[in-house]
């Protein structure tokens, strides 16, 4: 059972002083336009508040256009995330606004009760963050590795770190009793990993194992009759992975390598093992977060309810959302995501494209934005133009 709390409670922020003193409810105009905002490049970038992104949400706020945040950055719960961003932007925000690479992962009530390794984030937060989503039984590759020094030579110096966070395993590794070992059900990797070395050890033996059980090797690997080589067909644990990004905009000039570096590596040296895609062997995983579909989807129902509960009380009929502007500074996935999104409820998501990230001005993007502008109340001034917005 948990017995640290490393997150508060959630709770609703209340809405900021200009939405609660502006014009009488009877009077608002029901805009047919929202946004969703990435956040790291486009309203922060490392610690710090991007210039005029505060000027661009309270603006929002006061005009009652609904947002969201939509980022495929994560490590912390959305209540902890949100209280940091409302005080560096300035602005009141909500968890119910807020959508992290993650966040989807809640919905996974399948592996609620069984055995999940969480991958990723500073220390073992995450494991907090699935333990707040419902998740019991949490092993990290920090508590394989206090637990089993050897299983990784490399991160020996690193265990009096690992120390002061890991926790005692729920099971012995025993391939000799396999029935009662340690067996993972399913991989996660909420945030980019820290000890790149380490993570992509425990992942290798997980894959590679029976049915997930740690210190086994499966015997339907390199199997030529089956699919795969029979790679992944013995009962191994799905693989996760909440975000794509190659790079991302740190504090460092240069952008930096995310969670989807790791995933290269990973896979890297999965094809170096098993052959790769020259002997038909790919590594079996699902990778969320922008620009995949599934993500879209969760965010789309995120603001309409947003929406629904922001406006609900302008006494003025809420039609159909009609358009998102969906505000991004990386084109792989920001912009990618947003071009390729098809709405089940048919509303237009109409990409932008900010300078102070990812991209580079000066060269082309290599996919295509509505609209390319300077900074984020550039794209919002932009988009209420094209709205024929006016307040």
């Amino acid at each position: 059972m948990v017995t640290r709390t490393l997150v508060p409670r959630l709770a609703r922020l209340p809405l900021c002083r200009s939405l609660q003193t502006a014009a009488p409810a009877a009077t608002l105009r029901v805009p047919g336009f929202a946004f969703a905002f990435d956040i790291d490049g486009v309203l922060v970038r490392s610690s710090d508040a991007l210039p005029r992104a505060h000027q661009a949400l309270s603006y929002l706020q006061a005009q009652r256009i609904p947002f969201i945040l939509l980022t495929n950055g994560g490590g912390k719960h959305e209540s902890e995330r949100v209280a940091d961003l409302s005080r560096k932007l300035r602005v009141p925000l909500d968890t119910s606004m807020f959508v992290q690479s993650h966040t989807p992962f809640a919905d996974m009530d399948q592996y609620k009760d069984k055995t999940v390794m969480v991958v990723g984030g500073d220390e073992d937060k995450c494991r907090y963050v699935a333990e707040a989503y419902g998740f019991k039984t949490v092993v990290t590759p920090g508590d394989i590795l206090a637990a089993y020094p050897d299983v990784w030579p490399f991160s020996q110096q690193l265990l009096p770190y690992y120390k002061t966070f890991t926790r005692p395993l729920p099971a012995p590794i025993d391939p000799t009793s396999p029935s009662s070992s340690l067996r993972i059900d399913a991989v996660f990797v909420y945030n980019d990993p820290r000890d790149w070395g380490l993570d992509a050890q425990i992942i290798k033996d997980v894959l590679l194992s029976e049915r997930g059980i740690l210190g086994t090797l499966s015997a339907k690997n390199g199997n030529k009759t089956l699919p795969n080589k029979g790679y992944q067909q013995d009962g191994q644990p799905t693989l996760y992975f909440s975000n794509p990004d190659l790079l991302w905009a740190a504090k460092y000039h240069l952008p930096r390598l995310g969670q989807g570096g790791f995933r290269e590596a990973l896979e890297g040296i999965w094809a170096a093992i098993t052959g790769g895609e020259r002997e038909g062997v790919k590594l079996q995983k699902v990778v969320m977060g922008k620009p995949y579909q599934s993500t879209f989807e969760f965010a789309e129902k995120r603001l309409i309810a947003h929406r629904d509960h922001l406006l609900k009380g302008t006494n003025q009929e809420i039609r159909a959302l009609k358009r998102v502007y969906m505000v991004g500074d990386n084109p792989a996935s920001d912009i990618a995501g947003g071009n390729n999104y098809d709405s089940r409820y048919g509303t237009d998501w109409a990409s932008i494209l900010v300078k102070t990230g990812v991209y580079v001005e000066g060269s082309p993007p290599a996919v295509q934005p509505r609209q390319i502008v300077g900074d984020v109340w550039d794209a919002v001034s932009w988009a209420a133009a094209q709205e024929g917005w006016t307040g």
